[in-house]
């Protein structure tokens, strides 16, 4: 522990230093861009070598963070962000089919007694978090919302938590639990083979493309003239699970959009980390680990009751109740020998419960949260380098 808490300050001396003499600041800022576009596509591509979820988000926030830190200061428009929140909500459409409403119905007992306890005791965690000081508001709490990583930092923002935050602790969440739920699913399974070739531009349907395109634009404009919490998002995906579970149209994404939208959500996220959230991040690391794998284990004890009281295979007990993101479990359980409808109607459930219950346990939260806790939960100094996060503590009082 002593050797951990150290290094975390010698990278807090040294992000410090880093930002006295910025490093990239005097470049031309095209040339900024051409630095953030080439580490995102290297680091991208690094982790997608090694398997990671989330590779195509991660690697370019890790590289928007990076930039930022060397004193890049480069934005992106907006517009390109709600496109991207637009399509993303479209690809998590295209999972809503009604096989999920009907595993539901003959288990929902089951289901949603599942649901509700690793909510809560994420719920819990998140506000134990809170109480503590550890993080500003009710920001812990949707970082430790299990699941729908994507979704949840949109929400938080709209709901007054530093989105930065949410996104540091969703995101390393997401990586630790697909970590263990891919060393579980290849223990219990032997060796697998190796990954098929993957087609980053393969034959597009016209139509269906268009109509994919339509509904995000839409959507999206619809979610924000309405001004609708984390509308550019939600619109879209429910306008497209109805219209395509229903077989009016068929939703295309290719690869490539899909990797373009995760980089520019990705890149909003960390050209938003600034000193200050950086620093503040590194200090709640240990405390965030803690509460994370906490909550891990207290996923795999529902795991363990599955198989005990109601015979579930123990590997897709495990997949199911995992507080992951629902598309990395996805892909470790295509991969393994489970009951994929099982575990994706757990997932699928539990993501558009969370899209309900999400705001109204942050709003509890933020109730039983006294003005002058979210106030000095906040970073040293933000008051006057971090203008986000003043405003998070006026929209926590107005939670109140």
């Amino acid at each position: 522990m002593v050797i951990l808490f150290g290094s975390l300050r010698q990278l807090d001396e040294m992000h410090s230093n880093m930002l006295a003499q910025p490093l990239l600041g005097s470049l031309p800022q095209a040339l900024r861009w051409l630095v953030l576009v080439a580490g995102s596509v290297l680091l991208a591509a690094l982790l997608m070598r090694v398997r990671l979820p989330a590779a195509l988000l991660l690697g370019p926030m890790l590289a928007a963070i990076a930039l930022e830190a060397a004193g890049g200061n480069i934005r992106l428009p907006r517009t390109l962000l709600y496109v991207s929140q637009a399509m993303i909500g479209c690809m998590v459409a295209r999972v809503l089919t009604p096989e999920i409403l009907a595993i539901f119905a003959q288990r929902w007992p089951l289901l949603l007694a599942v649901i509700v306890a690793v909510v809560a005791a994420a719920g819990a965690i998140g506000g134990a978090m809170s109480r503590w000081r550890v993080l500003p508001g009710t920001t812990a709490v949707w970082g430790m919302a299990p699941g729908a990583a994507s979704a949840m930092v949109f929400m938080a923002g709209e709901f007054g938590a530093d989105t930065r935050l949410v996104a540091f602790m969703q995101y390393l969440r997401v990586v630790l639990v697909a970590s263990v739920a891919t060393v579980v699913a290849r223990l219990s399974a032997g060796p697998h083979a190796p990954a098929a070739a993957f087609a980053w531009f393969p034959a597009l349907h016209t139509l269906p493309f268009a109509e994919t395109v339509a509904i995000a634009l839409l959507g999206g404009v619809v979610g924000r003239v309405l001004r609708l919490p984390a509308g550019v998002f939600l619109v879209p995906m429910v306008l497209g699970a109805v219209l395509h579970s229903s077989g009016v149209l068929q939703l295309e994404l290719p690869p490539w959009l899909l990797a373009l939208s995760y980089a520019f959500v990705g890149w909003s996220i960390g050209l938003g980390f600034t000193r200050d959230i950086l620093a503040h991040a590194l200090r709640a690391l240990p405390q965030t680990l803690a509460a994370i794998f906490a909550l891990m284990a207290f996923a795999g004890g529902l795991a363990f009751l599955l198989v005990e009281a109601f015979g579930v295979d123990p590997l897709t007990a495990y997949l199911a109740t995992s507080p992951g993101g629902a598309d990395s479990v996805a892909i470790i359980a295509v991969s393994s020998h489970v009951d994929l409808s099982f575990v994706m109607a757990l997932q699928i459930i539990r993501f558009v419960f969370l899209l309900i219950a999400g705001p109204a346990i942050a709003r509890l939260v933020a109730a039983r949260l006294a003005p002058r806790t979210a106030a000095a939960a906040a970073p040293p100094q933000a008051g006057r380098t971090d203008e986000t996060l003043a405003h998070v503590r006026e929209d926590e009082g107005e939670l109140d």
